[in-house]
């Protein structure tokens, strides 16, 4: 992917430009000059790494819509996770509540697990997200019903 990171910098000269592993965004005010790159990324891609675009996952969008990338989708204001990640993180949870009363997994495995996801919405504008999980958390594991 380093040949599309230099071609999409040098040659396409593209400013606002960024890639983790193969998923990238390229923002810029002008949806014609995004289609305009879109085609020549999809030569270069095509001629010089026999590669493709998903044709479902390529959107041209404004910017005031967010931008979704990597779980989260960026604002013009704020950084927000995901409603699919939010869904996932919670049933996850659920899941590992479950494990710890029934004894699968240790009280440090599960502190472990609640931190790693407290750590990922640290990244977003997620203040009342982060209070649901902890009290969702503590109900969960203090009734003895679940």
């Amino acid at each position: 992917m380093n040949e599309l990171d230099q071609f999409i910098k040098h040659s396409l000269k593209e400013k606002h430009y960024l890639r983790y592993a193969d998923d990238f965004i390229i923002v810029h005010h002008d949806a014609y000059h995004l289609a305009e790159v879109q085609r020549a990324i999809e030569d270069f891609l095509a001629s010089t790494l026999r590669l493709k675009l998903h044709p479902d996952k390529i959107t041209i969008r404004k910017y005031s819509q967010g931008v979704d990338f990597l779980g989260y989708v960026t604002l013009p204001y704020a950084r927000v996770l995901r409603t699919k990640t939010k869904r996932r993180i919670m049933k996850k949870l659920r899941k590992r509540i479950c494990e710890y009363k029934q004894g699968t997994i240790a009280e440090t495995s599960l502190n472990q697990t609640i931190s790693s996801y407290m750590g990922v919405l640290c990244h977003a504008s997620s203040h009342k997200l982060k209070e649901r999980i902890r009290h969702e958390c503590w109900e969960l594991i203090k009734n003895p019903d679940v």
